[in-house]
């Protein structure tokens, strides 16, 4: 367990994005699991950067449900389970259905980009390392804005560290947005709770309003009473002329 999902660098505590969350939303310190300091971005990117962070609430993807992408997905915070035979090596996340099939030894390439990308992967005596590439480029690293380019290439290493933890290592390249390649490495252990499952976290249906109530046509009660409010007020009535001659004795 480790504050990456928030920030893979080196952090002091800080509030949370809504004030009304108080401490409840409030970002723990970290040193982080970057390898080697600061990011290495180029300047125009770090610019980016900066305002993804400012502007995480509108921009970070994992606000809209969409898939997080490799590496991201392993530090969630979200339990994942690994599913090996031969040929290939399943992992199978908590988080919004999110899976992919690493192929061993496979050489083909990817026929388009996507969320979670391309896998292909080799053993190296005990270790998996796992080569992915043609990911979209709309994934994040983390909620700090920290981000890729369409050239993202990423290679993954779990190495057993005992029965119940693994070693990750990622090494991040990418042109676009880094001036060289750069690596995160954190321990992965295995949940131990009695009966312990991996739940569905569907999160569709929470970003549903925030997404697509603009499109809603059954309004809400508090909204129809404001459009209703918002309507112009039309004089009062009366009879007409001619019904009013009609009506005299």
């Amino acid at each position: 367990m480790n504050e990456a999902e928030y920030d893979i660098q080196a952090h002091d505590a800080r509030p949370g994005p809504l004030v009304v969350m108080g401490a409840w939303g409030g970002l723990a310190p970290s040193i982080g699991v970057v390898e080697g300091g600061p990011l290495p971005y180029r300047p125009e990117a770090l610019a980016k950067k900066k305002e993804n962070e400012a502007n995480a609430l509108a921009l970070d993807p994992e606000v809209k449900c969409f898939l997080p992408g490799v590496p991201r997905a392993t530090y969630m915070g979200f339990p994942f389970q690994i599913t090996q035979s031969a040929k290939y090596v399943a992992f199978t996340y908590g988080y919004d259905f999110a899976s992919r099939v690493v192929n061993i030894g496979m050489t083909s390439k990817a026929p388009v980009d996507s969320w979670m990308g391309w896998s292909s992967g080799k053993w190296e005596g005990d270790t998996l390392v796992v080569d992915v590439t043609a990911q979209v480029e709309d994934t994040w690293f983390d909620r700090a804005g920290d981000y890729h380019s369409d050239e993202l290439h990423v290679v993954e290493r779990y190495t057993p560290t005992s029965p119940n933890s693994l070693l990750y290592e990622v090494t991040i390249t990418d042109p676009k947005v880094y001036s060289r390649p750069w690596k995160m490495s954190m321990p992965l252990y295995r949940r131990l709770e009695k009966n312990i499952q991996l739940l569905d976290y569907n999160c569709v249906p929470f970003v549903e309003e925030l997404m697509y109530g603009h499109l809603r046509k059954v309004q809400t009660p508090e909204e129809k009473a404001k459009a209703d409010a918002d309507l112009p007020t039309l004089p009062a009535s009366g009879p007409t002329k001619d019904v009013e001659e009609e009506q005299q004795p």
